[in-house]
């Protein structure tokens, strides 16, 4: 691979039957996974990664779907919902011999640490979910013209076929304007990183399709059921946002308290891409957590 994060090893680990993840392993000490996001690679960590490995083991694996992870056909909702995504993290940590971590995701990657905070309330110690709302909240937070923000959402949450071609069709053009509209800072995206991430997206269109089909579908029937019951995070949590809620009308902090317990709930002022626009910001609010 032409870009690694400095110091670390790259391997490819098997997951289940039929995926092998690729993961970014380095530094030594208690576990830390970082989930990268939309329209990311496991790169996106890269500033982070590097900080908290000074003292910590931290592993940063391409989502399934995703990067230079195995891309398997979606043969039904399960295939790519966060509750399998999860589980292979789970696998990904123990086959690194890490039988509990502490998980840190943004975006897609966030949603995925939230479902394997709730699924696997035992093996994770701390959950960190960047600039995201759990999905079923995402998705009644939606509303009238301001969900014209979210269009993605609906583009890709319809049955398979359509999204795909339409996609395919100007791939570049589509994955660049996520990456150029969700920037404040347009140099933390540098060329040669947005190329990586332009590359492997195009590579992996019907996948990633399938990633955001299941959140408005499978992903949301797993949080209603974990809402009705009650149920919640009950691990230190931390999350990091923009101040999106004045815009869309809805109370961020009010949101994840429902789901968490032991929360801190904090506003940036950067864009999206906060792992690389505000990197000390984020190992800071990072290691704050871990303390907990």
């Amino acid at each position: 691979m032409a870009h690694t994060i400095p110091g670390f090893d790259h391997r490819r680990i098997r997951v289940d039957e039929e995926v092998e993840l690729h993961v970014a392993v380095g530094g030594s000490g208690p576990p830390v996974v970082l989930l990268h996001g939309f329209p990311q690679t496991h790169l996106m960590w890269r500033h982070v990664a590097a900080d908290l490995a000074a003292d910590h083991t931290v592993i940063c694996p391409d989502l399934r779907g995703y990067g230079d992870s195995d891309k398997p056909c979606e043969q039904g909702p399960d295939t790519y919902s966060k509750r399998t995504m999860a589980n292979d993290v789970v696998a990904l940590a123990r086959a690194l011999g890490h039988e509990r971590f502490a998980l840190a995701g943004h975006d897609r990657g966030a949603l995925v640490a939230f479902r394997a905070g709730l699924d696997h309330p035992g093996t994770i110690t701390h959950v960190a979910c960047l600039d995201v709302l759990p999905t079923l909240d995402m998705w009644e937070a939606l509303h009238g013209t301001s969900a014209a923000v979210g269009f993605h959402l609906y583009l890709m949450a319809q049955p398979p076929g359509l999204p795909e071609r339409m996609i395919e069709a100007g791939a570049d053009a589509f994955f660049s304007h996520f990456l150029d509209l969700w920037a404040e800072d347009p140099d933390a995206v540098p060329a040669d990183i947005r190329a990586v991430y332009l590359d492997a997206c195009r590579g992996a269109v019907p996948s990633i399709v399938a990633d955001y089909r299941a959140s408005a579908g499978i992903d949301v029937e797993h949080d209603r059921a974990d809402r009705a019951a009650g149920k919640q995070l009950t691990m230190p949590v931390s999350v990091l946002q923009q101040d999106w809620g004045a815009a869309l009308g809805y109370d961020a902090t009010a949101l994840w308290g429902a789901w968490a317990a032991d929360l801190e709930h904090s506003t940036v002022s950067c864009g999206h891409f906060m792992a690389e626009e505000a990197p000390a910001d984020v190992a800071k609010a990072l290691r704050d957590l871990l303390t907990r």
